[in-house]
């Protein structure tokens, strides 16, 4: 029997499922359908198994009812095949922080219009838009001390503030 892409992957993160994380996930809320339990180290493992494909990084991550799926297609995703356009769809869809904090480690800080990117979203009256934009400053702050600290400022109730303070 010959496997597709998607099923190599998802038989993968079956391999290595976790229950107990799982269940300890979905009792803390967690919106996801499907979990398999698997910690960051383990998916970026399993993507290293893929090469990176833009097609199929879509349609894993067009997988919205499986937190795994969600958090390994930024790392599927070339990152020279990304927009700012793209960045923008992907984290308005992102259901959980988790998934915009894997988006913003995995494939928007390394985009040359990361730092435009934050300091657009952090700007946002949406809360899911400028947690993203001030996530991925968190990123980008050891390059970009000085916008780090004058985003910092200019949210100062925002709950990673004092992430980006501290590069002062």
């Amino acid at each position: 029997m010959e496997y597709n892409q998607m099923q190599l992957l998802k038989r993968e993160m079956f391999a290595m499922r976790n229950g107990i994380i799982a269940d300890t996930l979905r009792k803390a809320g967690s919106r996801f359908k499907i979990i398999f339990g698997l910690n960051l180290p383990q998916i970026s493992e399993i993507a290293s198994h893929f090469p990176a494909d833009r097609e199929f990084a879509e349609k894993v991550w067009a997988n919205s009812t499986t937190r795994e799926s969600m958090l390994i297609a930024p790392m599927l995703m070339p990152r020279d095949n990304f927009s700012q356009e793209d960045a923008k769809r992907w984290i308005e869809v992102s259901p959980e922080n988790e998934v915009t904090d894997v988006l913003c480690l995995k494939l928007l800080r390394h985009q040359p219009y990361a730092l435009e990117l934050a300091q657009e979203l952090a700007q946002s009256t949406k809360a899911k838009l400028k947690y993203a934009g001030m996530r991925l400053m968190c990123n980008l702050a050891p390059r970009h001390p000085a916008e780090a600290v004058a985003m910092g400022r200019a949210n100062p109730s925002h709950p990673l503030s004092p992430i980006l303070l501290s590069y002062e």
